[in-house]
């Protein structure tokens, strides 16, 4: 296999950082991981040796520079067609990068006032105004998916996906904040933390000691 790096942020704040790592292990990908905490002094100086966005995530591969986490995703989805990163069937496929997308464009209220943070617990905190609404909004999204494509597994089309990847820190944020959620919501956040990946990633950020106040109550 040819050499992937991915740059990312701390694991306990960098949500963005999230998506790629956990979609990349989860499908086995071995690749190296550069860590850079986020808002630290030499971060701008740093992230730009990589990237011109001065932001992370980063994927390298070889001669190959690749930023934005739906970018990365995509990429690896046409550098390695064997494994599954998207649903085979057109329509589970439509729908979850569908879902993907409105993911990382949208929910602007709950990522404000939510943060997600995996050292902490917040219960009850950031419910301000439009925050519901973007929860009750995604939690929609996961029952649809899972009464409409999850029959094979727990995920939202059944096997893990991009689409997976991308509410991954939702997940967090939802326990973190100790988010009231309907039956299906609670069997899918479940889902979700169980996979190992995700175990490594919320280890990790347990174990990490900077402190950036904003993602904080």
């Amino acid at each position: 296999m040819t050499q992937l790096t991915l740059i990312i942020g701390n694991k306990n704040y960098s949500s963005w950082s999230l998506r790629p790592w956990l979609a990349m292990k989860q499908f086995g990908l071995e690749f190296n991981e550069i860590r850079i905490p986020l808002y630290s002094p030499d971060y701008l100086l740093k992230t730009r040796q990589y990237s011109p966005s001065g932001k992370v995530p980063v994927l390298l591969h070889d001669t190959q520079t690749v930023w934005d986490s739906l970018a990365i995703c995509e990429y690896l989805a046409e550098a390695f067609p064997t494994m599954q990163w998207w649903p085979e069937d057109k329509a589970a496929r439509a729908l979850a990068r569908s879902i993907t997308a409105q993911m990382h464009s949208g929910f602007q209220k709950l990522r404000q006032n939510m943060p997600m943070n995996c050292r902490n617990k917040y219960p009850g905190k950031g419910l301000a105004s439009g925050v519901q609404q973007d929860i009750d909004y995604i939690t929609s999204i996961w029952r649809e998916s899972r009464q409409k494509f999850g029959a094979g597994g727990n995920l939202l089309f059944g096997n893990f996906t991009i689409a997976d990847a991308f509410f991954a820190p939702v997940v967090l944020r939802f326990v973190t904040h100790d988010v009231q959620l309907d039956t299906v919501s609670k069997d899918y956040v479940e889902a979700v933390l169980v996979l190992p990946a995700m175990q490594e990633w919320i280890k990790a950020a347990q174990n990490e000691t900077e402190i950036i106040p904003q993602y904080e109550f």
